[in-house]
């Protein structure tokens, strides 16, 4: 009978050694993964035996971790603008930016300006890289000098700096992080589930993230993309016998993109919520269609409505129309489902409250602020004529003839009793706004319905004429 032999190591795995007496063609025998060939292997040390134990991918592992790059804090401008592959309203801010080595943290401020204020710790919101996919990007934003980061599970980024140099450098270290993380040699989970099966005779041969594949010839969306990526990185592959995942992965990957539908006309683009630059080049114009079709309407029949502008229509009918105007379906406003001018004057509001760039631009918000704190009225009307004459083309013409419209509202406002200060306090926030709100909003909606009530007042003399 043989002799059984116990051995066990303090923090490393047990094992049974079978000692053969009887014959030498018998071998030694194992219950786990490791096989002594000889006693004296007995007396090394626990760390040699650990040492020895560790397969070459983790050593790998160990190795690269430390050449991952890092950068300190710095402060970047930073928008979501989708998460779960759901679209979100861009609201860009200023954020303090870590990168770690498998994460991009945010912070709200530097962790010196947080003690400095005696605030507790900052808790950054993270990114987890593994399987992210970062680029340069020119159609999320009129912003220049932007990177996009998509996470693997639909969460998407922009990233902006005045300067090209600092963004670049951002965008190269963000984008090594990624590669080192996608080709496996990276991952701290990988490291984990490597030191969990140690313990036995299989190699862990699949990391968390497999390497990357080639970028496709049409951009698919970010919700495929993210359904793909769980698809292809599911734990239980192995488990598909029937061949259902592979099936669903090809009917998804054979889905027509959206680019592909919009061309043919079945996806079209929104009226809704798209930038009036893009809006005015597709429609070839220089003021949206919406916006004529409103205030003509308004101006047939709607002139001597009480409260107009200010009375808020029922917001289901309103919905209904921006619905058949981002589907481009024919729109008669005289049809009698439109009856209440209330809805059009709603649909107009929400268009303008709608634009992801509103109708006095971002980066003239604070030009305009200072043209209205001067007290000489000729130099304030001057200064109000410069600006405006600088506004891109579509931003121009749409604001003048929504100004001459509004004029003509006042001419009626015995009728519909609306004053030049109860149209101001209605269009101030609906036509600008600050790109951050850095100062007090308060003080903002009132420099935004002066603006707005100035421009009301000399319009002819800032504009001209209406036919001109």
């Amino acid at each position: 009978m043989h002799k059984q032999q116990a051995l066990v190591l303090p923090g490393a795995v047990q094992m049974r050694i079978r000692n053969s007496q009887n014959s030498p063609g018998e071998r030694l025998s194992q219950t786990k993964s490791m096989v002594l060939s000889e006693p004296e292997t007995l007396q090394k040390p626990v760390t040699s035996i650990n040492r020895h134990r560790r397969n070459q991918s983790q050593h790998n592992i160990d190795a690269s971790v430390g050449l991952q790059p890092a950068l300190k804090g710095e402060y970047l401008n930073k928008a979501k603008i989708a998460e779960g592959g759901k679209k979100l309203r861009k609201n860009w801010t200023s954020t303090w930016v870590v990168l770690s080595s498998n994460n991009l943290l945010f912070y709200k401020e530097s962790k010196q300006e947080a003690v400095a204020n005696l605030k507790p710790g900052c808790k950054p919101d993270g990114v987890d890289l593994c399987g992210a996919i970062i680029e340069w990007t020119t159609e999320k934003s009129s912003r220049k000098n932007v990177i996009q980061i998509t996470t693997s599970t639909g969460h998407e980024f922009l990233l902006q700096a005045d300067h090209y140099p600092t963004i670049s450098k951002w965008h190269d270290a963000i984008k090594k992080t990624v590669d080192s993380l996608s080709s496996g040699a990276g991952g701290q989970s990988y490291g984990r589930a490597a030191l969990q099966r140690s313990n036995s005779t299989e190699c862990v041969s699949r990391p968390t993230c497999d390497p990357p594949k080639p970028k496709p010839k049409e951009s698919k969306s970010e919700h495929r993309r993210s359904i793909m990526f769980k698809l292809n990185y599911s734990a239980s592959d192995s488990a598909d016998k029937n061949g259902v995942k592979n099936r669903l992965k090809k009917f998804i990957s054979r889905r027509p993109s959206m680019k592909t539908l919009q061309e043919k006309g079945i996806i079209k683009d929104r009226v809704f919520g798209c930038h009036i630059l893009t809006l005015c080049e597709r429609e070839r114009t220089t003021v949206p269609k919406l916006v004529k079709l409103c205030v003509e309407e308004v101006e047939k029949r709607g002139l001597e409505a009480d409260g107009l502008y200010r009375v808020s229509g029922n917001l289901a009918v309103i919905q209904k129309l921006r619905f058949l105007v981002d589907e481009e379906e024919e729109l008669d406003l005289g049809d009698s489902q439109w009856e209440d001018i209330h809805v059009i004057t709603g649909a107009l509001k929400m268009f303008f409250r709608e634009l992801p760039e509103p109708l006095f631009p971002f980066r003239f918000f604070e030009q305009f602020v200072e043209a209205i704190k001067i007290k000489e009225t000729t130099q304030k009307v001057q200064a109000m004529k410069k600006l405006i004459h600088q506004l891109p083309k579509p931003n121009h013409n749409t604001m003048k003839l929504l100004f001459h419209h509004l004029r003509r509202v006042l001419t009626k406002s015995r009728q519909n009793l609306m004053s030049t200060q109860g149209i101001s306090i209605v269009f101030g926030p609906t036509l600008m706004w600050p790109e951050f709100e850095l100062g007090n909003m308060e003080v903002n909606m009132v420099y935004q319905n002066q603006i707005v009530e100035f421009i009301l007042i000399e319009c002819t003399e800032i504009f001209g004429p209406e036919g001109k």
